[in-house]
């Protein structure tokens, strides 16, 4: 059962806890108190092994094919969190006694997981059991553990610990059989190598026992075995004496970027000398060190205060918060944010426009140079892009709808769940045909220049990127003679219930961005920078994609709103006939529809699986090219229209709404969309988790405070801020970027604040109105 008022003092609203354990349900806790620190993530799976449990360690970027027949995915390194302990020659496991109490949780201001057991053995034996683990924010290659264990009568514990690589990817073995070895009775080191991408990865662990504050040696007995070293220690816990335990344990590989070591031998040296210094500190010492770290870079930098009747919402905030730092590489600008972060094996670990669209606004604003990373893997993805569009018979990038390492391209499946009324897999249409990716990643280059001026970026990387797609979209527009114009048929919108469809607006409405955006930026090219234009034109043939530009632009068929005010999502789509959707929105599991339905129905009504329409009004009212075309009459009858025929099965929906309701001051409806977006990972359905965290709507949460309830919005490359806040939100507060400046913003129910750190003057507008500020200002909204 999970408990979010766990925390007290100065740790309420920073706890996620469970209360009473549970073997049913271990996979939700597993995800949401994962440890991460964006090189690697470790699900918190209990030291001692369950049946049903998802034991899994991944370290970003290190992707494998298991074969030919199946995509990369990031495999599931050898784990070094299972420590198995006998007492009295009885295995522990909650089910083998009885408890006295129970709690697990994770501390979001520290992130350190905790566990405390009071256990009754079979022998009526109290046995006290803390666990304490954290993956270090502060040295990336590093996850520890501390056991501390006091009984009431004395008992024999036997302990076996060690690194096991017989872990999988549900079933599939992605490493090659590794060397193993101990230094000194004491360091083990197991070293393992990718079947296919030649990725050498290096583990060691070590352990010390302390009685009281004395250090001691347990009975020892080492067991080598095909993809394990164990080692099985024996000692006495004598009454009212109790005996701690650290385990540390460092990853290293071949493709990390601190390491000066070309080879398996260099690698294991480096690594192993590191790793002997590590562990040297100490739990203790290790901890103070990540636990600073989280509080420097985190908690102090970031400044997101929240004032609210409801506590569940700060803990929301200060989770989705956590969870963006976890799962970001924010050490090497070749790897992506994952579909489930570190945190499972949902999706493989492959990156999607959840990020461009959910999580990368959150970096924009709050931490530029992570934004500026996350682009940069997707600049390095551009050669995987090309060799799409060229399999495609297009120009330009395409980019992959799952991208793994930049250089592979497409990774989607082919094949996915069974239809329910045939009997046979569903094909993945997605990796074929939802191309809107491309000008998603466009516009958040776009973006990142309006909000950073990073014009050096953009020189040296972002325009390739810019230009690259457009190109691609020029290429796959359709001449339809008969109504002379440029058509996009036969694509997947972000409404994945909608497959085939010709003229999706959101789709065709991005690529008519993504163009503008190239138009624009080859015109501002030849104005300030000739000699850069002259090199790209020479390379990325600029003048033949202006000349392609002007022949085609104003001739992109644009869905326009029909009499009653409604955009029509696809050329068919209004034509369907609509399904009553209260009982399938009313249920706390998703995709319910499709125990009724299969996809090929589906496809034939007015059903939308996630916000497609009312998305695009968002993205484009941030571009000076749409700005007074999306009125608050268009987002209401839209929004009016769709809404009800949204499931909202996609878990990248309900930030969208929220947003647009706070725009059309319907706080209540934004604020419900809010509560039911943080309960997708936070709230009391059990198994909403199980493959891994939902990354797209955490970030999304971080969206709904900043654009939604803050207002803060860029409107071309002016900031522009209308407070929203809910009525149960007394005050809220923290900093962004915005031109190279910290600004910090504060806001209550009635007075906003806006103080540039830097004193350099910047342009706002505030309900309408315009300020020049280059001081802290006080607006009454």
């Amino acid at each position: 059962m999970m408990k979010y008022n766990y925390g007290t003092d100065q740790n309420k609203n920073w706890i996620i806890a469970e209360n009473k354990f549970s073997p049913d349900t271990l996979a939700k806790v597993e995800s949401i108190m994962y440890l991460g620190n964006g090189y690697m993530g470790v699900r918190s799976a209990t030291e001692e092994a369950y049946i049903d449990e998802d034991r899994m360690t991944v370290i970003n970027g290190t992707f494998n094919r298991f074969n030919n027949t199946e995509v990369t995915e990031l495999p599931n390194i050898a784990d070094v969190t299972n420590i198995e302990f006998y007492i009295d020659n009885e295995r522990f496991t909650i089910g083998n006694g009885s408890t006295n109490s129970f709690v697990r949780y994770l501390n979001l201001r520290t992130a350190e997981l905790i566990r405390k057991i009071s256990f009754v053995t079979s022998t009526k034996k109290m046995v006290e059991f803390e666990f304490r683990r954290f993956v270090s924010l502060d040295n990336l290659h590093v996850i520890a553990t501390k056991v501390e264990i006091q009984t009431d009568e004395n008992v024999i514990i036997k302990m076996k610990s060690g690194i096991d690589g017989q872990q999988t990817n549900n079933g599939v073995q992605h490493f090659d059989e590794g060397e193993k070895r101990v230094f000194d009775q004491k360091y083990l080191e197991l070293c393992q190598h990718t079947t296919e991408s030649d990725i050498d990865i290096v583990i060691h662990s070590a352990h010390k026992f302390y009685k009281c504050t004395q250090e001691f040696t347990p009975n020892l007995k080492m067991e080598i075995k095909r993809r394990q070293i164990f080692m099985n220690y024996r000692f006495e816990v004598e009454k009212d004496n109790p005996i701690h335990l650290e385990k540390i344990s460092s990853f290293h590989t071949s493709i990390d970027s601190d390491i000066s070591g070309d080879s398996l031998v260099g690698l294991k040296t480096e690594s192993l000398s590191r790793f002997k210094e590590i562990e040297s500190l100490g739990y203790d010492t290790l901890f103070m060190a990540h636990k600073n770290k989280w509080l420097k870079d985190v908690w102090n930098r970031y400044n997101v205060q929240l004032e609210s009747e409801e506590d569940f919402d700060v803990l929301a905030i200060r989770f989705a918060l956590y969870h963006l730092i976890a799962m970001t590489p924010r050490h090497d600008d070749r790897m992506g944010v994952a579909a489930k972060g570190l945190s499972g094996q949902g999706y493989k670990g492959h990156s999607f426009w959840d990020t461009e669209v959910f999580i990368l606004p959150f970096f924009t604003f709050f931490a530029p140079e992570i934004a500026r990373s996350l682009l940069m893997y997707r600049y390095h993805g551009l050669r995987g892009a090309r060799q799409k569009a060229i399999d495609n018979n297009y120009q330009g990038a395409m980019y992959p709808w799952e991208m793994a390492r930049p250089e592979d391209g497409e990774t989607t499946p082919v094949w996915g769940a069974v239809d329910i009324i045939t009997g046979e897999q569903t094909k993945i249409w997605s990796g074929f045909i939802e191309q809107h990716i491309s000008s998603d990643i466009a516009f958040a280059v776009h973006q990142f220049l309006n909000a950073t001026g990073q014009q050096d970026f953009i020189d040296k990387f972002g325009y390739e990127i810019i230009f690259e797609t457009a190109k691609f979209w020029l290429s796959r527009l359709e001449w339809n003679k008969a109504d002379g114009r440029y058509e996009i048929n036969d694509v997947v919108g972000p409404d994945e219930y909608t497959e085939h469809a010709d003229n999706n607006a959101f789709t065709n409405y991005m690529a008519h961005l993504n163009i503008m955006i190239a138009r624009d930026g080859m015109e501002k090219l030849q104005r300030e920078n000739q000699e850069l234009y002259e090199e790209l034109n020479e390379r990325l043939k600029l003048s033949k994609l202006r000349n392609e530009i002007t022949k085609k632009i104003d001739k992109i068929y644009l869905p326009e709103p029909n009499e009653d005010g409604v955009i029509p999502q696809d050329d068919k789509y209004l034509t369907y006939d609509n399904l009553d959707l209260s009982v399938y929105k009313q249920s706390e599991a998703v995709g319910i529809l499709f125990d009724d339905y299969n996809l090929d129905q589906v496809n034939k009504m007015q059903v939308t699986k996630q916000a497609d329409v009312v998305l695009l009004l968002l993205l484009l009212e941030q571009t000076r090219y749409y700005q007074e075309e999306i009125t608050a009459q268009l987002k209401q009858v839209n929004m009016d229209y769709y809404e009800p025929r949204t499931t909202h099965d996609s878990s990248l929906s309900l930030s969208t709404h929220a947003i647009i309701a706070s725009d059309l001051k319907d706080v209540d409806a934004a604020y419900n969309f809010f509560k039911r977006a943080s309960e997708i990972d936070l709230g009391p359905y059990m198994h909403s988790s199980d493959e891994g965290i939902h990354a797209a709507s955490i970030g999304g949460i971080m969206q709904m405070v900043l654009f939604g309830f803050a207002g803060v919005r860029l409107k071309g490359n002016l900031l522009t801020i209308n407070p929203n806040l809910p009525d149960k939100w007394k005050y809220l507060e923290f900093t962004i970027y915005y031109q190279g400046q910290p600004i910090n913003i504060e806001m209550d129910k009635e007075l906003l604040t806006v103080k540039p750190i830097n004193q350099e003057q910047i342009s706002i507008k505030v309900n309408e109105k315009n300020y020049k500020i280059d001081n802290a200002t006080t607006i009454k909204y």
